[in-house]
C-alpha cells in the first residue's frame, strides 16, 4: 500500500473515502471533523445526539454521501477520552480503521493525522504512529490460502491530509520511519507464520541473506562442523535429533563508519524452527504453535533489517542458533550432560528445556565477539505465560543500566514489559549433582530460573533476557495486532538502538 502525504484541504481530497476522528465525549465537532459534518449537513453531530456514536476508542461510524462529492464514504473513528490520547492509541484507531474500510472495498483513503491536532502529539510521530497503525492492521498471512473475493480487497492508497504546510516535510520523515518499523515487524510475523515444514534452520539462513542483500548488512552461517570446532556443544545436543541440518546465523550491521571505539550492540534470538520438545515430548494438543519458537529469531533479524533501513549510528550483531527438536533414534536424552563453548556442562533433565541450551552457546558467542551489550529474544518458558499472560514481556538482567535501557525503549514502542527479579538463591534450583547446573529447576519460578542458567553464559557483560513466550503470537484481533504472530519487541529492540546511536552522537 503506497502511503503518502499532501498539504491539501481535507474537503479537496479526491478518493473514494475519507477518515476523519472524534473523542470521546465531543458533542459537537469541530476542526477538520466539524468541516466535514458541515459538508455532510450535520450527519455525525446527529449520529451523536441519537447516541449511536460516542467517540470511544475504536468505536467506528461509517457515513455515506448522498450527493455527488469526491469521496462516496466518511468513516470516522473513535479516539477515546482526549486526555488520555497516546501515540499508541493513534497506531490502535489507525489499525481498526484501516481494517474496517478493507472490508467494505476501500481502495484510496485520506485521513487526518489522527492526534496530531487537538490531541497535541507532534505531526511527525503522529504521522509515523498512524503509518505503523495501518501497515500493521491490514497484515495478513494467507500465501497458502486459495484467493477469493475477500482476497482481493486491498486498500492501494492512503494520503495523510494537513492544510498546514510547514508540517509536511516532518509529516513524511514520520511516514518513512513508521514504514521501516511496520514492515520489520511484518518481516517477523511473517517468520513466524510460516509453516516448520517451509521454513527449516536452513530456509531460515537463506531468508537472513535475501533480507541483507543491498541494504548494508552482512551474513555469517556457521555449520555443523564449524559449531562442533567451536565447542557448541549444547546447541548440537539438541540438534543431533533431527535430519535438518542446524544453522548458526549472524548478521552485523556497521552503522558508526570509523567514528572510533563504541558500544556493540549484540542481539540474540532462540531459533527453534520446531519444538516437539524431543523425548520429553509436548502434549500433541496444540503442538502446531511450536513452528513459533523461532520467534525470538525472528525478531533479532526483524530488528536489526529494521536498523539498517534506518541508516541508525550504532555498530549492532544479530545472532540466531537455528535448529529443530525432534525425537529420534539419535536424540538428546533425559540424564545426559553437554558441555557449552565457554566450558560449562550442563545436566539434560528435560529435553523440552532445550531454548536455553542453545542460546548458552549463542551467548558465549557473542561475548566471545567482543559484544559490549547484549539482548537476548526467546519464547523461553511456558511458565512466564502463566505469571504474566499476554500482555507484558518478561525481562531478566544483571545489568540495572541496560534494563533501565530497554524499559525506555519499550514504552517508546509501547510493548510492555515486565521485570522479573534475578536472586542469587533462585540459583540453587539449577544445582545439579553431576554437572556445573542442570537445565530445569523444577516448577517453582520457571522463567527466573530459565535466565538464571542463561546468566552462566554472559560472564559480566551487561545483558537484558527477554522472555516473549506469552507475547509473541495472539489468538484475537485488536488494534494493530492481528491473530497471530505479533512480531513483539522488534520495535523496543528498534528503539533500543535508536537509543545507542543518540548516547553515541552526544
Amino acid at each position: 500500500m503506497k502511503i503518502e502525504v499532501k498539504a491539501q484541504d481535507l474537503l479537496a481530497f479526491e478518493g473514494d473515502t475519507l477518515i476523519v476522528n472524534l473523542f470521546e465525549g465531543v458533542e459537537r465537532p469541530d476542526g477538520a471533523t466539524g468541516a466535514v459534518d458541515q459538508a455532510l449537513g450535520g450527519s455525525i453531530t446527529a449520529a451523536i445526539r441519537r447516541k449511536e456514536f460516542k467517540g470511544k476508542l475504536h468505536e467506528r461510524l461509517l457515513l455515506h454521501t448522498t450527493e455527488p462529492r469526491s469521496v462516496t464514504r466518511v468513516l470516522v473513528i473513535g479516539l477515546g477520552k482526549q486526555e488520555e490520547c497516546t501515540l499508541d492509541r493513534v497506531r490502535s484507531a489507525s489499525a481498526e480503521a484501516m481494517r474496517h474500510l478493507r472490508g467494505v472495498g476501500a481502495k484510496t483513503v485520506g485521513s487526518i493525522v489522527h492526534g496530531a491536532g487537538i490531541g497535541g502529539l507532534q505531526a511527525d510521530q503522529a504521522a509515523c504512529a498512524v503509518t505503523e497503525g495501518a501497515l500493521l492492521g491490514l497484515y495478513r498471512f494467507d500465501k497458502y490460502q486459495k484467493p477469493d473475493d475477500n482476497g482481493q480487497k486491498n486498500i492501494r492508497t492512503l494520503t495523510l491530509l494537513e492544510r498546514d504546510s510547514a508540517k509536511i516535510a516532518a509529516m513524511r520523515e514520520g511516514v518513512r520511519r513508521g514504514r521501516i518499523l511496520a514492515e520489520a515487524v511484518s518481516f517477523a510475523r511473517d517468520l513466524v507464520n510460516e509453516p516448520a515444514n517451509t521454513l527449516t534452520p536452513s530456509e531460515m539462513a537463506a531468508r537472513a541473506k535475501k533480507m541483507a542483500s543491498g541494504s548494508g548488512l552482512t551474513v555469517k552461517v556457521l555449520e555443523r562442523a564449524d559449531m562442533k570446532r567451536l565447542g557448541m556443544g549444547a546447541l548440537l545436543g539438541v540438534a543431533q535429533g533431527s535430519h535438518e541440518p542446524p544453522k548458526f546465523i549472524e548478521v552485523s550491521y556497521k552503522g558508526r563508519k570509523g567514528k572510533g571505539v563504541g558500544p556493540r550492540l549484540g542481539l540474540v534470538g532462540k531459533g527453534l524452527t520446531f519444538d516437539s520438545g524431543g523425548i520429553s515430548i509436548k502434549p500433541s494438543e496444540g503442538m502446531e504453535a511450536m513452528k513459533g519458537d523461532m520467534a525470538g529469531g525472528a525478531t533479532v533479524l526483524a530488528a536489526i533489517k529494521g536498523i539498517a533501513e534506518l541508516k541508525l549510528p550504532v555498530d549492532v550483531t544479530a545472532i540466531v542458533p537455528a535448529t529443530e527438536n525432534l525425537p529420534s533414534g539419535t536424540a538428546q536424552r533425559p540424564g545426559d550432560i553437554v558441555r557449552a563453548m565457554n566450558g560449562k556442562t550442563i545436566e539434560v533433565i528435560n529435553t523440552d528445556a532445550e531454548g536455553r541450551l542453545i542460546l548458552a552457546d549463542a551467548l558465549c558467542y557473542a561475548c566471545d565477539k567482543g559484544l559490549t551489550h547484549l539482548v537476548d529474544v526467546a519464547t523461553l518458558t511456558g511458565a512466564c505465560v502463566i505469571a504474566l499472560g499476554s500482555v507484558r514481556t518478561g525481562a531478566f538482567t544483571n545489568d540495572a543500566e541496560l534494563m533501565r535501557q530497554v524499559k525506555q525503549a519499550s514504552e517508546a514502542a509501547n510493548e510492555k514489559i515486565w521485570e522479573l527479579p534475578m536472586d542469587e538463591e533462585y540459583g540453587e534450583q539449577i544445582k545439579s549433582d553431576c554437572a556445573d547446573m542442570k537445565n530445569i529447576g523444577g516448577r517453582k519460578a520457571g522463567p527466573i530460573t530459565g535466565a538464571k542458567l542463561l546468566a552462566h553464559f554472559v560472564g559480566k557483560t551487561p545483558w537484558v533476557h527477554l522472555d516473549i513466550a506469552g507475547t509473541a503470537q495472539t489468538e484475537k484481533e485488536y488494534g494493530y495486532q492481528v491473530k497471530g504472530a505479533t512480531g513483539a519487541m522488534v520495535r523496543t529492540l528498534i528503539y533500543l538502538a535508536m537509543g545507542f546511536g543518540e548516547a553515541a552522537k552526544g
